[in-house]
């Protein structure tokens, strides 16, 4: 096949990944479902793989598939900013991040601050979804920058260590004397409240709790870290949250920290980026001039 031939076969076989449909695909395409079949179809007879598992109602990716999924998504992510760059050259480019919301919130924002701030005609996008999410964007290049919890395996990506967060269990001076309790008894006694089960954050908890054998008799969850926050400040519980993100109530006294006899493993946030070439140039200029922008947060860590 020629190089036309190729890149129409591997714009529909994008398509049809995405969708999980050849028909959705043939609606998306303006192209009827039997030249996508067809199409599919020498793709996979070039590649001597079967990319797709037909299903009743629609097709599924095989591994082999996904394989080649993410290495066209990331090649047509590439295109597309390339094309972009050439034409807007007015512009100095663009960066897209992707972070959680309350890293977004407590760390991210003051970067991006200081880096529009300097570089006003950046365009700048921002996706909020989890550490998790984030780090598959950045694989699949539909993110330039990853603002994350750091994974066990950052594979080919380049990591910029924003230092470790600490998670610590907070309540007011009030509940706690309520409570009646030695710290270690809370789990007992106390209503805990975490994030929820999905949350990477919640799973880093759970397994906390695994490794001391503890049991929780009374759970609340919420979606944001935020909203723990404002429930222990109200005093209905023991909010699990990191502690740089309270620092002011503690100080002032609004909440107390729990000392336990185990604290909680901190974890460590950072940036991480591809080592695509050419070089997106805006990734160091935001690492850079962010990096003083956070002494307000970090300054305990």
């Amino acid at each position: 096949m020629d190089t036309f031939d190729n890149f129409s076969k591997y714009k529909i076989f994008l398509s049809v990944a995405e969708n999980g449909s050849i028909s959705k695909s043939a609606n998306q395409l303006f192209i009827s479902q039997p030249a996508i079949s067809i199409a599919i179809k020498k793709l996979e007879d070039n590649l001597n793989t079967t990319l797709f598992i037909r299903k009743s109602k629609g097709v599924e990716l095989t591994e082999s598939g996904r394989i080649l999924y993410d290495s066209v998504k990331r090649a047509f992510n590439i295109l597309s900013d390339t094309e972009n760059s050439l034409r807007f050259p007015e512009s100095t480019g663009q960066l897209r991040i992707a972070s959680s919301n309350v890293l977004c919130k407590y760390f991210l924002i003051p970067y991006l601050k200081a880096f529009i701030y300097s570089y006003p005609n950046t365009d700048v996008s921002i996706t909020c979804t989890s550490s998790a999410g984030a780090c598959a964007m950045l694989n699949e290049c539909s993110i330039d920058l990853a603002l994350a919890a750091k994974p066990e395996n950052i594979g080919d990506a380049n990591y910029y260590s924003l230092g470790k967060i600490e998670y610590i269990f907070v309540c007011t001076p009030s509940y706690f004397v309520r409570l009646n309790c030695r710290n270690d008894e809370i789990f007992e006694y106390g209503n805990i409240m975490l994030l929820n089960k999905d949350n990477i954050s919640r799973r880093h908890i759970n397994a906390y709790y695994a490794r001391n054998n503890i049991y929780p008799s009374h759970i609340l969850e919420a979606n944001e870290m935020d909203v723990l926050i404002e429930f222990a400040k109200m005093g209905i519980g023991i909010s699990c949250v990191v502690k740089q993100f309270v620092m002011s109530e503690l100080t002032s006294g609004i909440l107390t920290e729990i000392k336990l006899s185990n604290p909680i493993l901190p974890r460590e946030i950072g940036f991480l980026y591809n080592r695509l070439k050419p070089f997106n140039d805006n990734i160091r200029k935001f690492i850079n001039t962010g990096i003083n922008s956070l002494d307000d947060v970090t300054g305990c860590i």
